[in-house]
């Protein structure tokens, strides 16, 4: 049970971490300084992570995943739309 509340700390901090940069980047639209295919490969990775986790069944792994899913997926749309 310790496994997965360190689980769920690590989840909660990395998403957490992510968050305020993506607001920044959602807000502004301005997404000059980021790589295309950084976050092309990063929104596959996470995807992928994703599918690892459901198929583990990992609750932390599952839920970190699918808000860094969301807030990937919706920078990378800004960087292909904006530019």
């Amino acid at each position: 049970m310790h496994a997965e509340w360190l689980g769920y700390a690590a989840a909660a901090l990395t998403t957490l971490s992510f968050v305020p940069q993506a607001v920044k980047t959602i807000r502004s639209k301005d997404t000059r300084g980021i790589s295309l295919w950084m976050y092309a490969v990063f929104t596959v990775g996470v995807a992928c992570w994703l599918g690892y986790g459901i198929a583990l069944g990992s609750g932390p792994m599952i839920a970190a995943n699918i808000v860094t899913l969301g807030l990937s997926s919706t920078i990378l749309a800004l960087k292909l739309r904006y530019g």
